[in-house]
């Protein structure tokens, strides 16, 4: 899979899901488990809807072709 997901972009990720998952998880909005997307996304350093628009937030991994 490629990565297309830097280091600031996953951690901001990381951080944004898991906060939602825990204020969905003590009575918040049930659309805060929507931070279960950012985590996963976080997570496995690739976001699908980036890789459909082509953007890519500076991933540095070398790929073998």
């Amino acid at each position: 899979m490629v990565c297309n997901l830097g280091k600031i972009d996953r951690a901001l990720r990381i951080v944004a899901g898991v906060s939602l998952i825990l204020w969905a998880s003590m009575g918040g909005s049930v659309f805060g488990y929507a931070g279960i997307i950012l985590l996963l996304t976080g997570l496995i350093s690739f976001c699908p809807l980036y890789g459909l628009l082509g953007f890519d937030t500076g991933c540095k991994i070398k790929q073998e072709s």
